[in-house]
């Protein structure tokens, strides 16, 4: 199989943001290893059985992303980057339905058994560090992008300060910060 530049897939996304369907059709097959990739580096940190595959959080992602009207395409790693929060938001999404459920939302009966390998505390940390990033991104919006491109989105400081339009310094300097404050603000939320 023939290796695409990135500056294939970036022509491919300029194409498609002008409108041009035929784009989309051959866009999609080049960037599916990589929303791949994606998905299952997010998957990876999941439980064992989690209810939702790494297939399907691909095809869930894509369908968002081409459901995106009138979005400028800066590049590849602009587009991945996007992917990249989409998986991010279904995730959180579906831990925060799961914990609705496990307060008694759609109570479905249970025996002792099967309620011994639910493992729900996954869904609490993602949620909390959700919340906590969304705090972050609150105070500084960059400091809180580059968490998410380089913890959610697996990517290197090379291709956030591409993304950000920022040297690799302020991505490493920003991504140090961010990591201790986010640190501190999940040890407070465990400890009260």
């Amino acid at each position: 199989m023939r290796t695409h530049s990135q500056k294939e897939i970036t022509q491919l996304l300029d194409a498609w943001s002008d409108g041009d369907r035929s784009a989309l059709e051959e866009l999609a097959p080049l960037v599916h290893e990589e929303l791949r990739r994606l998905a299952h580096h997010y998957m990876r940190g999941e439980r064992p059985g989690h209810i939702l595959q790494t297939s399907a959080l691909v095809n869930e992602a894509y369908l968002r992303l081409i459901d995106w009207k009138n979005v400028r395409w800066q590049n590849r790693a602009h587009f991945f980057a996007v992917a990249a929060q989409f998986m991010r938001r279904i995730l959180v999404d579906l831990a925060r339905e799961r914990r609705f459920q496990k307060r008694g939302g759609g109570v479905l009966p249970v025996s002792l058994s099967e309620a011994a390998g639910f493992a729900l505390e996954r869904e609490a940390d993602l949620v909390a560090l959700d919340e906590a990033l969304a705090a972050l991104a609150e105070m500084d919006e960059r400091k809180g992008k580059v968490v998410e491109l380089r913890f959610f989105g697996g990517m290197s400081v090379e291709e956030v300060a591409d993304v950000l339009k920022v040297s690799k310094e302020t991505v490493m300097r920003d991504w140090r910060l961010a990591k201790v404050w986010l640190l501190r603000e999940l040890s407070r939320e465990a400890a009260g």
